[in-house]
């Protein structure tokens, strides 16, 4: 339900945190939200719980297990035995009808070293269960980034379509009353009536988009789909700060998730050639035994007469032969070693194409942002020379309709030069593993 707005939100309307009003949210405040609601982010972060229960797990093993145990037997028929005693055969009934056995029992490993590898992998476990939960935020940052400025884009697209059908629209009465002045024709009337007709759906489809893309946000910050949201910035504003220069970028891959959790596989790898290897260490126990035992015949409750004893013991046990398991389980473990090297020598050209293309990328639509600018302040200006032309009859309604169309793709194209940077930043971002 309603729960990221606990979080501080810098730019949020204290008014209207109520279900049915309308929030606006930086890029940063529905990081926030997200980071903290995020199904996806808070499973990653059960995950590290439950592997360090894992590695508390192994580390009990080193300390003394300790049992109880109580045991009653009554024999149905005891045992008989014959012995030749001067001669003669005789019968002997052997047991007590009741037997009563309890006690306790302690073990403790002394020497296992396979034990205490054990521990280490665990720990590498736990790093692996971080950097798993570290990649869910990213790629869940990335996604909300990509959200947020769909919905800018959505909503600038809006106001464009907006506006073209403002003008359609003024264009149509302006054709009606020079048609009633006896200065237009019908046909005009009827012309400039049906492209606002056409504008229409592309209108609605525009409203459309944007309540798509605000559900797709609301899902990911975990929010209900009631609340209504608006960004705090425009495409426009976002233009100001984002022309950085690319080769100032650090293309360093030390914090990619992909080549960290690799890494970390790799090093589990070798720790578990290590404890393949100590599979032929000797193992070392002791183990304490303390037990109390009642016989009786007859009544089982009754001439109860418990008598302790116990006992301590010491275990060694020396691998010998087991049909070559140890072996072929180490050969697997090295083979895994080689593999996980090969595909990180893979990984990392890949990636390093990957951040090259992106960057390359990233300039070519920092130049087409700059076109695109320039072709909406040519397009504005031939649009508002064709409006007055139009106006004082110097120009027909084909040659203002051109233009009206050449200004909206301008702006269009503009708008989504600034969208397509600012993805394929995020995109960047997600790849050299930069934490927002």
């Amino acid at each position: 339900m309603f729960t990221g707005l606990c979080v501080p939100m810098r730019a949020a309307d204290d008014s209207a945190t109520a279900e049915g009003r309308t929030l606006r949210l930086s890029l940063r405040d529905c990081l926030d939200i997200a980071l903290q609601d995020n199904p996806t982010v808070r499973i990653a972060d059960m995950e590290v719980t439950r592997t360090d229960y894992s590695k508390r797990e192994t580390l009990a093993a080193l300390f003394p297990t300790i049992d109880f145990s109580g045991a009653y037997q009554r024999s149905i028929e005891l045992q008989t035995i014959r012995m030749n005693m001067g001669g003669q055969s005789q019968s002997i009934k052997m047991g007590s009808d009741n037997s009563w056995n309890f006690g306790f029992s302690a073990s403790m490993p002394l020497v296992s070293a396979q034990l205490w590898k054990s521990i280490k992998i665990s720990d590498t476990q736990i790093l692996a269960s971080l950097e798993s939960a570290r990649t869910s935020r990213l790629n869940l940052v990335n996604q909300v980034r990509q959200a947020y400025y769909g919905l800018m884009l959505a909503l600038a697209s809006r106001q464009v379509i907006k506006q073209n059908y403002d003008v359609a629209l003024f264009n149509a009465e302006l054709f009606e009353k020079k048609f009633q002045a006896g200065t237009a024709s019908e046909y005009d009337v009827l012309r400039s009536s049906v492209q606002v007709k056409n504008v229409e759906p592309e209108l609605l489809q525009a409203d459309i988009a944007v309540r798509q893309c605000k559900l797709q946000l609301l899902v990911l910050m975990g929010i209900d789909n009631r609340v209504d949201i608006e960004p705090t910035v425009t495409l426009e504003d976002m233009r100001a700060d984002m022309m950085v220069k690319t080769s100032a970028v650090d293309r360093s891959l030390a914090d990619n998730s992909s080549l960290r959790s690799l890494d970390l596989q790799a090093r589990m790898a070798a720790q578990t050639v290590a404890l393949r290897k100590l599979a032929w260490v000797p193992t070392l126990g002791v183990s304490y035994n303390l037990n109390w035992m009642s016989l009786s015949n007859g009544n089982a409750l009754r001439n109860l007469q418990f008598n302790p004893y116990s006992n301590v013991a010491l275990a060694l046990q020396i691998p010998i032969f087991s049909g070559g398991s140890r072996y072929y389980a180490l050969r697997q473990a090295q083979v895994q070693t080689k593999q996980l090297a090969l595909q990180r020598e893979n990984l990392i050209n890949t990636l390093d194409m990957q951040v090259e293309l992106a960057l390359d990328n990233i300039d070519r639509q920092a130049r087409q942002i700059d076109t695109s600018a320039e072709g909406v302040r040519q397009a504005a200006k031939a649009h508002d020379i064709m409006q007055k032309s139009f106006e004082i009859g110097a120009a027909t309604y084909l040659d203002l309709r051109d233009s009206e169309l050449a200004n909206t793709t301008a702006q269009l194209v503009y708008y989504q030069a600034i969208h397509t940077y600012l993805v394929s930043t995020a995109e960047l971002d997600l790849l050299l593993g930069k934490e927002q």
